[in-house]
């Protein structure tokens, strides 16, 4: 996996309805949480899936968004987002070029590890978790990536003076 601290490469693929997406353009909205999967519909990628739109309202208050990659197309994606409401974009990486980058490409080119990578808004790396069949690993790291954004708000928010407006000055 890519270390801690790096930047992360940036890409572009096509979501599952077809519109390219680049990681500079997710970054816009804020960090992100950027997972590696295996495929569409397979037992453990499903579950992954599962966890992660269960998971969806506590990572969007802690100001993140899920994005996956796998090697399957659009299609397949649609019906895999369809099929099991998945509340996020998933990402088409048929040749594992982006795969390769973030270091995720299986044994001897064969298949994709189950990665999953916190990214900042600058793009840098800030965490990261490799478990190929321990599905339960990636929910660890993203409950974990959750409740470090939730105390970093809460902190912050707690420092921060409250705002006036230009009238309250006057």
């Amino acid at each position: 996996m890519l270390s801690n601290g790096t930047q992360a490469p940036d890409f572009t693929l096509s979501d599952q309805h077809g519109r390219e997406v680049s990681l500079s353009s997710l970054l816009r909205d804020g960090p992100l949480i950027l997972y590696f999967y295996p495929a569409d519909f397979t037992p453990g990628c499903t579950a992954e899936a599962c966890m992660l739109r269960d998971l969806q309202t506590d990572i969007q208050r802690a100001g993140l968004r899920v994005v996956g990659i796998s090697p399957q197309d659009r299609d397949s994606h649609s019906r895999f987002q369809q099929q099991h409401n998945l509340n996020f974009q998933l990402l088409s990486d048929p040749v594992k070029k982006v795969t390769r980058l973030y270091d995720l490409d299986g044994p001897l080119g064969f298949g994709v590890r189950r990665g999953t990578y916190l990214i900042d808004n600058q793009g840098r790396i800030e965490d990261g978790v490799l478990a190929d069949f321990r599905i339960s690993r990636h929910e660890e790291f993203i409950r974990k990536a959750v409740a470090m954004r939730r105390a970093l708000q809460t902190g912050s928010q707690a420092a921060t003076p409250p705002r006036t407006s230009a009238q309250d000055i006057g």
